[in-house]
């Protein structure tokens, strides 16, 4: 397993937030986010070139630039360059960040696309060096040419030092599940798929168990539903309004949580940490009281017995 601490604060900051996702976000907010996280003891920053077409990472690198390089960890992203695009509008519709289409991203797990991507994010960032890289969402334009180009490509840098570790990011079980059986994942970034909601992706944390590849977990409130105490008529879910059937789940959930004395948020945020193979879990934020909130929610002793009584009422599978 990667000597990569990913388990030194209570999480890691993700920059999806910071790069506009669905609304505006001004500079000094996303710089208040960031330095709210630094303060309550975040170390792990994690971005993409798709956050924001690039904005996310200049933040990021701005609000980090006056802190030592050793004192902090930072990921990003390879699979998705980004040219130049129209200028006309905005990338809210196409996608989802609210800052203007004036690039456009460009799939390209080709090696050269690979070294280009690091080089980019590494200008924006202002950096000379991330400690993970990540393969972001192969499995939506081609898994195959992302695990026989684009991963190889990672681990070649990995063996040249430009990057501790590498990996894929995806809310794809089926493509992290192929990915690791490659041999060349230090890590894999899983997406929505093992939540206190709903754990499909409960074999594959357990094969990254075994074989000593890391895991951190993103998506712990499948986009918004867990987040709340009491979800209601509305709650996102994966990005889109949540079916009537999975908020009375959730709030099924909420009752078991309820009587442990903890809310359905910190329970969502405990679960996944009880996995081995879960080194980090990543939150976004886009204020700083959401980051605040986020850590009293994560400090949060949440009982054994409430797991046991969730899946004694079918609410839990693991």
């Amino acid at each position: 397993m990667t000597d990569i601490p990913f388990d030194d604060g209570p999480f890691w900051l993700g920059g999806a937030g910071i790069g506009n996702l669905l609304r505006p976000v001004s500079d000094a907010d996303a710089r208040a986010t960031i330095d709210a996280a630094w303060e309550a003891g975040v170390r792990g920053f994690d971005t993409a070139p798709h956050y924001g077409l690039g904005l996310s990472e200049r933040r990021l690198g701005a609000a980090l630039a006056d802190r030592p390089r050793d004192s902090y960890l930072v990921s990003t992203k390879v699979g998705r360059l980004l040219v130049p695009g129209r200028g006309e509008g905005d990338d809210l519709e196409s996608g989802g960040f609210a800052v203007p289409d004036d690039l456009v991203r460009q799939w390209d797990p080709s090696p050269s696309g690979v070294r280009r991507s690091l080089d980019e994010s590494l200008e924006r960032l202002g950096l000379d060096r991330v400690d993970v890289a990540y393969l972001h969402d192969p499995d939506v334009y081609s898994l195959r040419d992302g695990l026989t180009q684009a991963l190889p490509t990672l681990a070649e840098l990995r063996d040249e030092g430009v990057v501790r570790a590498v990996g894929v990011g995806s809310n794809s079980v089926a493509a992290l599940s192929a990915a690791v059986e490659t041999g060349l994942c230090d890590v894999v970034m899983l997406a929505g798929r093992y939540t206190l909601l709903e754990q499909p992706a409960a074999a594959l944390v357990e094969r990254c168990a075994s074989l000593g590849v890391a895991v951190v977990a993103v998506g712990v409130y499948n986009s918004g539903l867990l987040g709340q105490v009491r979800p209601s008529a509305g709650a996102s879910y994966d990005y889109a309004e949540a079916p009537a059937g999975l908020i009375a789940r959730a709030n099924a959930i909420a009752d078991v949580c309820e009587r442990h004395g903890v809310t359905l948020p910190e329970a969502a945020l405990a679960f996944p940490r009880r996995a081995d193979a879960v080194r980090a879990i990543a939150l976004g934020a886009q204020s700083a009281d959401q980051v605040r909130e986020n850590v009293e929610r994560a400090a949060v002793d949440v009982p054994d017995a409430l797991w046991d009584d969730l899946r004694a009422a079918g609410l839990l599978e693991v």
